[in-house]
């Protein structure tokens, strides 16, 4: 590997070292180097961006080898890397592509003087904060705490949830498995809908609603309450037809109502007077329904604690780069508390 790449400065003249971050997923490996952080902006500079398909690489070490070997300029020190999959200690498992390593053992093999991991919801959480609000959509209007706690969550392949803790003494990520509580009814459709749902699932979770495979068991459930019979549709067929018909409509309405509650639950769970942001691959392709739809009304209904939610800005998250940013800021707050 070539030497260290030269430091560049911020706008407050303290020194940034270039990190290599990375979005590994099940589809595809991104890599990028962030060269620097705007403090005027509060905004990363990412540099070098390239995308290869995960499946054409037999291990996580041929994939960043490719990529630091095609870098044009010298390899940086410090890496973060964000992972569609558990991180336990250090070994890190991405079940969708076969894929595992030790963090320790990649350190030590490219010459990193730091390197984190970090689960891709948990690089949302990270990157929260460094946001730009022009570029995403707000759901639900609110006045963010300054300095306390944020949510994200969202569905996509499964339900993902995290929260950037905060207090006077510093941040912490805390990543969770959300996705695996129990799905709760608040109307008496969810009600209907969660017998049908437990007539074909043991243990209704959010994740076994709010996901890809979710959408489809939510069409299954709304069609049996309905008296429709229902086809085997997928996720993104629901979606295709649900201009002509009336149940894919309807679940597509009620999976946007119905997260609201959610997101709501989730808000109290973290105590995220900072804000909650959503995101996920499946709500940002349903802005617009999201938007009109009752999601913002069943975030607030909880009871005793209705005024404190509704306070709770929601932000849908539309920017691109998410888990590049994400992985950025955990360095990046690292090294500020030093």
């Amino acid at each position: 590997m070539s030497q260290t790449t030269p430091h560049s400065s911020n706008n407050k003249g303290h020194v940034f070292e270039p990190i290599v971050v990375a979005d590994i997923g099940g589809t595809n490996a991104r890599f990028a180097v962030i060269t620097q952080y705007d403090s005027s902006t509060n905004q990363f500079v990412i540099s070098h961006q390239s995308t290869y398909p995960s499946a054409e690489f037999p291990s996580f070490e041929t994939a960043i080898s490719r990529y630091l070997n095609e870098l044009p300029i010298a390899k940086p020190l410090r890496a973060c890397l964000a992972v569609a999959g558990p991180v336990k200690a250090q070994q890190v498992y991405l079940t969708n592509l076969g894929w595992q390593f030790n963090s320790q053992d990649i350190k030590q093999q490219f010459g990193f003087s730091e390197l984190a991991v970090i689960n891709d919801f948990a690089a949302f959480a990270y990157a929260a904060p460094y946001l730009d609000p022009e570029q995403n959509i707000e759901i639900k209007s609110g006045q963010a705490q300054a300095g306390a706690n944020i949510a994200v969550m969202g569905p996509g392949t499964g339900f993902g949830a995290a929260c950037l803790a905060r207090d006077i003494n510093g941040s912490a990520v805390m990543s969770c498995e959300a996705g695996h509580i129990s799905l709760a009814a608040v109307t008496e459709l969810d009600q209907q809908l969660l017998v049908a749902l437990k007539q074909e699932i043991a243990h209704v979770s959010v994740e076994e609603v709010f996901s890809g495979r979710g959408l489809a068991h939510l069409y299954q459930a709304m069609a049996k309450v309905k008296g429709h019979s229902a086809e085997r549709l997928s996720a993104a067929q629901i979606s295709e037809r649900a201009a002509e018909c009336e149940i894919c409509d309807a679940t597509l309405n009620h999976f946007c109502d119905w997260i609201g509650s959610v997101a709501g639950d989730l808000s109290l769970t973290f105590g995220a007077l900072g804000g909650v942001f959503i995101g996920g691959g499946i709500l940002p392709r349903m802005a617009q329904r999201l938007k009109s739809s009752q999601f913002a009304e069943r975030f607030v209904t909880k009871g005793p604690m209705s005024q404190y939610a509704g306070q709770i800005p929601v932000t849908l998250v539309v920017q691109e780069n998410i888990p590049l940013i994400g992985a950025a800021a955990c360095l990046h707050e690292r090294a500020s508390t030093r």
